[in-house]
């Protein structure tokens, strides 16, 4: 028979001095070699923040003590933002001494601090591990003059600290690049797959216009014009991609949602009507070109999937700015409210309507959005697609 095994009395009597912490550094746990080491009681730990628990030395030197614990902090948040285990170096970390209140013991410790996961992945404890080195250190103190090896020691625990630092700003700047090379490549993927359609069809065209006699020309010309303006729209939203993905702005303006709203539409030949509810008075701050070209694609998409109707609506609720566009055609499926703002993700409905789309305009816009400190989601409505576009609202 397999007997249960009592997990609280293991950790309690395990020999590395180990104290258990919430992602917010909250002592929730300590072992018995930890409270033998630190002179600490349990129940005088239990609840508290680790560093109210264990307060820098305010008599210790600033670039010691002080740094001690902005480094184990630093440690504790890098284990909650990365979920990996991190190793410090050694360190200089002083404690009140048991029973006298205010006065500090000089302590050096080696420490080791753990993620356990919790369910979805996310960080549920941290378990802190050390090892006190603090006789070695005054061994190092004793043997060298001066204490110039105790010296050395704390100048290679600095050295650690910067190489471990450097390690780090290393593995972000490349992800960086792995990332930028990544979105670069999906550029080019997606300006190849998409340009090839619409030149294909060009090629076709003239070929047949120049082979063939007493061909219509105009209805060539006519098709040769649809291609044109497809391929126009490719490249404007490759243009868009590019843009954003190197992080160029253009000015921003002050924009009065409702005129500009009146504007954009009395530009466009719609294919559906559009009603309108703009309440006056609704401003942000953004680029026109950028936020014309976020409308558009909204309404492009609005225009492909309606029956009869688009609603555009404008609208103030503090702190947002909101513009949503509403059609009544078959809707969007919840599990695919986020989908559709993949670049080149499209649903199957959308590629019938439209099969020489790029797949891009939904991401664009949303991007915008995000350029502009604001979000663009698909809502739920009981008839159609509602997409809601929230923006800082802006004053005067």
């Amino acid at each position: 028979m397999r007997s249960e095994i009592d997990y609280e009395a293991v950790f309690r009597a395990g020999q590395a001095p180990s104290v258990v912490l919430t992602p917010d550094f909250v002592i929730i746990a300590v072992n018995d070699a930890f409270l033998k080491v630190s002179g600490h009681r349990r129940e005088d730990l239990l609840g508290r923040n680790l560093f109210d628990a264990f307060p820098p030395n305010p008599a210790a030197p600033a670039d010691s003590e002080q740094q001690g614990a902005r480094i184990l902090r630093t440690s504790l948040e890098q284990v909650v933002t990365t979920r990996h285990r991190d190793f410090m170096p050694l360190q200089r970390y002083d404690i009140e001494a048991p029973g006298r209140p205010g006065v500090f013991e000089e302590r050096y410790w080696s420490t080791v601090n753990t993620p356990v996961p919790g369910p979805h992945g996310e960080v549920r404890w941290i378990v802190l591990s050390i090892e006190e080195v603090t006789d070695f250190v005054r061994a190092l103190q004793r043997a060298g003059a001066g204490g110039e090896q105790a010296s050395l020691a704390l100048q290679l625990q600095t050295l650690n600290d910067q190489l471990q630092r450097a390690h780090r700003e290393q593995r972000e700047t490349t992800s960086a690049l792995r990332e930028a090379i990544e979105r670069q490549r999906r550029l080019v993927y997606d300006a190849s797959h998409d340009l090839r359609n619409p030149i294909t069809g060009l090629l076709t065209e003239l070929e047949v216009a120049l082979s063939e006699p007493g061909i219509d020309l105009q209805r060539i010309l006519r098709k040769l014009l649809r291609d044109a303006e497809r391929l126009n729209d490719i490249v404007a939203d490759l243009l868009d991609l590019a843009r954003l993905d190197s992080e160029t702005h253009e000015g921003e303006h002050l924009i009065d949602l409702a005129e500009f709203v009146s504007e954009e539409l009395d530009r466009r030949t719609p294919c559906a009507t559009v009603l309108t509810r703009l309440d006056p008075n609704v401003r942000v701050r953004a680029s026109a070109i950028r936020l014309a070209r976020l409308l558009g694609n909204l309404l492009t998409n609005a225009e492909r999937h309606t029956r009869t109707t688009i609603e555009v609506v404008v609208a103030a609720d503090p702190p947002d700015a909101v513009l949503e566009v509403v059609d009544d055609g078959p809707g969007i499926p919840p599990e695919d409210r986020e989908r559709v703002f993949e670049r080149r993700y499209r649903r199957e409905e959308a590629r019938a309507l439209d099969p020489g789309g790029s797949g891009l305009g939904l991401s664009i816009a949303r991007e915008i959005a995000q350029e502009h400190g604001g979000r663009l989601y698909a809502a739920e409505h009981h008839c159609g697609a509602r997409f809601v576009l929230r923006l800082p609202l802006a004053t005067e």
